[in-house]
């Protein structure tokens, strides 16, 4: 009963919400009529793929750089309590696309359909791609999907998408040095001979001290290189008009797979970094595993920085809302990840898979000259539900098509205004042996082993809350 009580009050909130829409469509509108142009606000939507809550300068990491990322966040607004959907890929990238929450999205858990792809969102799921599309905007995804195999309903070119380049499936995408990559239906061959597989193991009799043996592991042809490259030709080709770019990248995910020119530079800092074999399982080895990931870091920050290079080198910054996140937070594969090192999560509890905070609150940045206040931050409850209705509150409202959702716009508290109290945030999540939480003001109810019923509740500490 008391569940229904919330989605009873919750539906009042996003009415509610609704009804604020043109007070901030209006105020983007007339900042674009000020300066003489007229065209829709362009965004821009970057996703990290297993990115820490701690994991970037600006949100209070120490040992890796990320200084494209901290000058976002020092022109925009920080979200220090914003949630991904999920603990793990699939869900959380599902809630990001439909704004539904995970008690109402299509995909529940992460899941193979042969030969390649995930469980795909049926064709009649409304996607904020065919959102913006039917409003005009050119769509672009570049990155990882994870939402429906090649061909299939799911496939992004069917959900809204004009251009998708990339990996259609999540496994595909364990290989930062795969064979081919897909080309909306195409698949386009990298020079990968042979390419390199995420999960390995060292060579019989090698020496697992000798970094020799690792050697096998580094390709030619680094598919995040092709990823940003077309990514930047989108904004080239469409910067006469309207665009939504969507971003989802695959850095900083296992397996550690980096180009030796980005690795170097961590080498230099003389960590002792114990080698990752993967004799007992896991992606494929590596001789300095911190220094990888911390360099896959820096590039996906490089990555980023080369796109608001190309927004800047068009005049496109003053028009275009820029979105940071990450679908989940550090993985839980500690040999090749040393999130303690990191301090990946730092004060918070659990990691990728868990619905404690860990596990699902994300590093979350928005910028927007003249819309978002510079320099800001916010401890609002948030999460990927949201996003969807607040691009739909930007470009022009709940107008005609716009179908009901689980999320509330954010454009009031990203202007600096009174946003509506959110009455709760739910996710649930049946890996990992089955989990639930709600999350309401301060406190947060976390359901453990659901099969079992064991339940714990805990209030998340202060320094927790900022």
């Amino acid at each position: 009963m008391r569940v229904l009580v919330f989605h009873l009050s919750h539906s009042v909130a996003v009415i509610s919400a609704a009804l604020l829409a043109l007070s901030g469509a209006e105020l983007v509108a007339g900042k674009a009529s000020a300066a003489g142009d007229r065209r829709q606000p362009n965004i821009v939507l970057i996703m990290a793929d297993d990115l820490g809550y701690r994991e970037l300068g600006c949100f209070g990491q120490q040992k890796i750089r990320t200084p494209h990322l901290d000058q976002l966040a020092a022109r925009g607004m920080k979200l220090t309590q914003h949630y991904a959907g999920n603990a793990v890929c699939a869900p959380s990238r599902c809630v990001l696309m439909t704004g539904m929450h995970p008690g109402h999205a299509w995909v529940r858990n992460n899941s193979e359909a042969q030969p390649e792809g995930q469980n795909p969102i049926p064709e009649s799921t409304r996607t904020m791609a065919e959102l913006l599309r039917g409003r005009g905007y050119v769509t672009g995804a570049f990155g990882k999907w994870g939402l429906g195999g090649p061909g299939t309903e799911g496939d992004p070119v069917h959900q809204g998408f004009d251009r998708f380049f990339g990996y259609n499936c999540q496994r595909h995408a364990h290989s930062f040095y795969p064979s081919y990559l897909w080309s909306n239906l195409e698949r386009v061959p990298l020079k990968n001979d042979p390419p390199v597989p995420g999960h390995a193991r060292l060579p019989a009799g090698a020496d697992p001290t000798d970094p020799q043996s690792y050697a096998e592991f580094q390709g030619q042809d680094y598919a995040p290189d092709h990823i940003r490259r077309e990514a930047i030709t989108f904004i080239e080709e469409n910067r006469e008009q309207p665009f939504f770019l969507y971003f989802p990248s695959t850095l900083p995910h296992v397996a550690l797979h980096v180009p030796q020119q980005d690795l170097e530079p961590y080498l230099a800092l003389g960590w002792n970094d114990p080698p990752f074999t993967a004799a007992g399982g896991g992606y494929t080895p590596h001789f300095t595993p911190r220094a990888a990931y911390a360099a896959m870091i820096s590039r996906l920050d490089a990555d980023v920085g080369a796109l608001l290079q190309e927004l800047d080198r068009h005049g496109l910054t003053e028009n275009t809302m820029i979105v940071f996140s990450s679908d989940n937070g550090t993985t839980h594969l500690d040999r090749e990840v040393d999130a303690d090192f990191f301090a990946s999560v730092g004060e918070l509890r659990g990691l990728k898979g868990s619905l404690y905070e860990g596990g699902v609150r994300v590093p979350t940045i928005v910028s927007m000259p003249g819309v978002v206040p510079a320099g800001t931050s916010s401890d609002y409850v948030s999460g990927f539900e949201d996003w969807m209705p607040t691009f739909a509150e930007l470009t022009g409202g709940w107008g005609e098509g716009v179908a009901a959702v689980d999320g509330i716009s954010l454009l009031p508290l990203l202007q600096g205004q009174q946003q509506s109290v959110r009455r709760f945030l739910y996710r649930e999540f049946p890996g990992y042996g089955g989990q639930l939480s709600l999350r309401e003001g301060d406190w947060k109810l976390v359901r453990n082993w659901c099969r079992t019923g064991m339940t714990l509740s805990h209030r998340l500490p202060r320094q927790a809350q900022s």
